[in-house]
C-alpha cells in the first residue's frame, strides 16, 4: 500500500494529525467577513497540528479580523491580503473565503510569494479562470489543495476502499442532488454540487461525457440568463437541472436540483452509489455532511423498501462532519507538503469541477451531448 492510499483509508483525522514531524509550516489565512467569511471554517482547520503555525490572518472587516485571529490564534492580523503575504512570506496561504470574484488575484499573490495554497471551493468562478489557476501553479512549482472537504473525510476514505474492495458490488449507478432551497438550480449545483461532483471523479474516474438540460421556471435558459446568485461564486443560470454524465463502462452518473420539492431541504442533498451488493448514501448538504449510510444487500433494485444503517464501524472518525474533514484535510495537506506528494484534493481535482459545470451549461445551450475535456473552455455565458 503507498503512503497515498494509506492516507486514504486510515482511521483518519487523528492518525494524520500526529504523524511524525517533518518541518514547521508557517500559514497565513485569508478571509473577507461579509465576502464569503472564512468559508467553511478554515480558520479553525489548522488548530492542533503540531507542525503549523497560523502567523497572520487577514481580513477587511475589523470585527471579522479580531474574531479571526482569535479563533484561529493568529500571531498578528491585517486588513489587507497583500501586505500580509509581503511581511509575513508564509510558506503556506488558505484562501478561505467563498466567493470566487478575487480568487485569481488572491492565488496570484501566493504564488508570487512561493507559497503552497490551500484554496476554499468553488476553486473558481469559471473555467479558463481555473485553467489559468492550474497553470500559475505548475509553472512555479506550488502544490494546491481544494477545499472539498467531503473528499478527505473519513466516510469519504471508507467508502473508496469497499468500493475497491468490492463491498457494493460492481457500481451500476450513481445518483447526486442537490440541496434544493432557495438556491435550487444553477446556485445549487455550484455551492454544494461541487462537492458531489468531486466525489464522483473520487470513486469511479473521470467523465466522458455529459448531456443536460437546465430551465428557470419552465423556460429553456440561453447565455443571457448568466448572473451573480446571492453570493459572487460565477456565473450562474437556472432554478432547474437535470444532467447525466456518463463515466468509464458506460456508468450513468446524475445531478439533479430543482425549486420547490415539497421536501425539507438538505437531508437528501449528496452522492448515492448504487452497486449489484447494495447502496451507499454519503451527505454533503446539513450540519451532518460527511455522514454516510449503507442497505448491504441490492433491495434497493427490488422495490422493497431498503433498510439503511449509518456507516460507522470502518473506525472512530466515520461519523465525521465538514469541520473534521476541514482538520483533516489541513493535515493531508501539511504531509502532502513533507513528502513531496498530491494533496488529497489537488489543483486539476479542483478544476474538473467547474470543468463540468462548464460542461452542463454548454451542452444546455448547444442542445446536444458534450465530450470531455472540453475542446472550448471558455466560460459559457460568454462565449
Amino acid at each position: 500500500m503507498t503512503r497515498r492510499e494509506s492516507l486514504l483509508t486510515g482511521l483518519g483525522i487523528a492518525a494524520m494529525a500526529h504523524a511524525r514531524p517533518e518541518q514547521s509550516h508557517r500559514v497565513a489565512i485569508i478571509g473577507y467577513t461579509g465576502h464569503g467569511n472564512f468559508g467553511h471554517a478554515w480558520d479553525l482547520a489548522w488548530n492542533g497540528l503540531p507542525t503549523v503555525q497560523v502567523v497572520a490572518v487577514s481580513d477587511p472587516d475589523p470585527a471579522g479580523r479580531t474574531a479571526a485571529q482569535k479563533r484561529s490564534g493568529a500571531l498578528r492580523s491585517y486588513a489587507d491580503y497583500r501586505q500580509m503575504l509581503d511581511r509575513e512570506r508564509p510558506g503556506i496561504v488558505n484562501i478561505a473565503c467563498r466567493w470566487a470574484d478575487e480568487r485569481l488575484p488572491m492565488f496570484r499573490a501566493a504564488v508570487e510569494i512561493g507559497a503552497h495554497i490551500l484554496v476554499e471551493k468553488p476553486f473558481a468562478p469559471s473555467l479558463p479562470v481555473a485553467d489559468q489557476m492550474v497553470d500559475l501553479a505548475a509553472r512555479k512549482g506550488i502544490k494546491v489543495a481544494v477545499g472539498h472537504q467531503a473528499r478527505a473525510s473519513a466516510n469519504a476514505r471508507s467508502i473508496h476502499r469497499m468500493i475497491a474492495e468490492g463491498r457494493i458490488g460492481e457500481i451500476v449507478e450513481l445518483r447526486a442532488r442537490g440541496k434544493e432551497d432557495a438556491r435550487a438550480g444553477g446556485e445549487d449545483l455550484i455551492v454544494l454540487g461541487t462537492h458531489s461532483l468531486d466525489l464522483m471523479r473520487f470513486f469511479v474516474g473521470d467523465p466522458r461525457w455529459v448531456s443536460a438540460h437546465v430551465t428557470q421556471d419552465g423556460r429553456e435558459i440561453t447565455p443571457r440568463d448568466g448572473h451573480q446568485g446571492t453570493e459572487r461564486i460565477g456565473l450562474l443560470a437556472g432554478n432547474q437541472i437535470a444532467a447525466e454524465f456518463v463515466f468509464d463502462n458506460a456508468l450513468p452518473v446524475t445531478f439533479a436540483s430543482r425549486k420547490s420539492l415539497p421536501i425539507p431541504p438538505g437531508e437528501h442533498c449528496g452522492l448515492t452509489l448504487l452497486g449489484t451488493r447494495g447502496a451507499i448514501f454519503i451527505n454533503v448538504g446539513t450540519s451532518r455532511s460527511a455522514q454516510a449510510w449503507i442497505v448491504r444487500s441490492p433491495l434497493w433494485a427490488e422495490g422493497e423498501a431498503p433498510r439503511w444503517e449509518a456507516l460507522g464501524p470502518e473506525g472512530p472518525d466515520t461519523v465525521g462532519n465538514f469541520d473534521r474533514a476541514s482538520h483533516a484535510m489541513a493535515a493531508d495537506f501539511i504531509d502532502a507538503i513533507d513528502h513531496n506528494r498530491e494533496p488529497v484534493c489537488n489543483a486539476r481535482d479542483g478544476c474538473w469541477t467547474i470543468e463540468m459545470i462548464a460542461g452542463v451549461y454548454n451542452s444546455q445551450f448547444s442542445q446536444q451531448r458534450v465530450r470531455f475535456p472540453l475542446r472550448d473552455r471558455r466560460d459559457p455565458f460568454q462565449s
